[in-house]
């Protein structure tokens, strides 16, 4: 036999495969109406845990894990059709359709937005690549923003998400587990790092340098030009611009933007110094109600799974044979519970899209807990 008569061989096998899944479903669905009727649940755990066993036995030496795997998805997509059939799937594609339905379809101008920082911040560049006039509020920590958009003290907030050289801002991630929210747009911004100085500072003068710790991880490879000075982390890059214009002192310097330069009276000794000159920061603006505005074509989600063997994967094949792609995935761990992890995920489907809204409606019953976050566009 040759290639062409394997190949033969196996889409005979699909053939009958195919015919034999399609008629399995039509008794899962007949199986959905009994219970339904009858008031059962649609899941039965232990039903389901018996006939894996079963099925393993039957399959020969060498296939039994194969076999294990191949039902264990066949049940979640059974469950997943049989859901979809008698109603029993979240509410959550409705409220994504009210917001669709409510959201005005021009993204607001003129609005107040909260930021962490001074004057002069990254956040406020990306708050300005985001709104046109607005009106900005600053604050001393990333978790002050989040509060303010929950106590309803500004309509709108700016935070830093991921940077594509030092990786994500865990602090957010972490801070997210706590806050409620909706992401309502994202933005990618060129982050430009600059040695500033006060005037008449020279670079041997330099004894401490100040910027935000993932601007100090950006540059990394370029502070080594400097042994013997001090590395001192500051809440936010313009924070340090302000602290050494206000100091007045000779002898230290930040990482900072241009605009701090020019805002603060300071000298740029050297410019674009950051390790990778491709680098860019990714934020996200958040708000306290579901907004959902025209073009949105990302959705971020959070989930904590069973601990359990394959129940990432039976997440991300659920992904896959929606054919929705998965942009990013991150995991943090869940305080006082030990090794159990969030995951973050960003999606990349239309709205408008029926799968998207499937998945949706599903997303409640593969997971412990789900956190719907938002689906927007990103500003690039």
């Amino acid at each position: 036999m040759d290639l062409n008569d394997y190949r033969t061989k196996i889409d005979k096998i699909d053939e009958q495969l195919v015919k034999l899944i399609a008629k399995r479903m039509d008794v899962a669905a007949d199986i959905a109406a009994y219970k339904k009727e009858n008031g059962l649940p649609l899941i039965d755990a232990t039903r389901e845990r018996q006939k894996l066993a079963d099925l393993a036995r039957l399959a020969p030496d060498g296939m039994k894990e194969y076999t294990q795997l191949f039902y264990s998805l066949m049940f979640d997509l059974s469950r997943s059709y049989q859901g979809r059939l008698v109603g029993t799937t979240s509410a959550l594609p409705n409220k994504i359709n009210d917001a669709l339905e409510n959201t005005p379809k021009l993204f607001p101008s003129g609005v107040s937005v909260v930021c962490q920082g001074v004057e002069g911040a990254y956040q406020q560049m990306a708050c300005d690549r985001v709104f046109k006039n607005p009106c900005i509020s600053y604050v001393n920590s990333f978790e002050e923003v989040f509060t303010a958009i929950e106590d309803g003290v500004a309509k709108y907030g700016v935070l830093p998400l991921e940077n594509s050289t030092a990786g994500s801002v865990n602090t957010i991630y972490d801070l997210m587990m706590k806050h409620k929210f909706y992401i309502v747009r994202s933005v990618r911004l060129k982050i430009d790092h600059n040695l500033l100085v006060n005037p008449g500072t020279k670079l041997e003068d330099i004894k401490e340098i100040y910027s935000h710790p993932q601007a100090l991880l950006q540059c990394a490879s370029y502070l080594k030009k400097f042994p013997n000075a001090r590395v001192i982390p500051s809440e936010n890059t313009a924070v340090a611009a302000k602290m050494v214009s206000a100091s007045g002192r000779n002898d230290i310097a930040c990482l900072s933007s241009r605009n701090c330069m020019k805002l603060y009276g300071l000298r740029c000794l050297e410019s674009s110094v950051q390790d990778q000159a491709n680098n860019y920061t990714r934020f996200i603006c958040i708000t306290r109600h579901l907004e959902i505005y025209p073009g949105a074509d990302r959705t971020s989600l959070m989930a904590t799974l069973p601990h359990t063997p394959g129940a990432l994967y039976k997440m991300l094949s659920r992904f896959y044979a929606q054919g929705i792609n998965l942009n990013k995935l991150e995991s943090r761990p869940i305080p006082d519970r030990d090794f159990e992890f969030m995951f973050y995920f960003d999606l990349e489907a239309s709205v408008y899209s029926p799968a998207f809204m499937d998945l949706m409606g599903e997303m409640k019953s593969l997971c412990e807990t789900f956190t719907y976050l938002g689906t927007y566009s990103e500003v690039i």
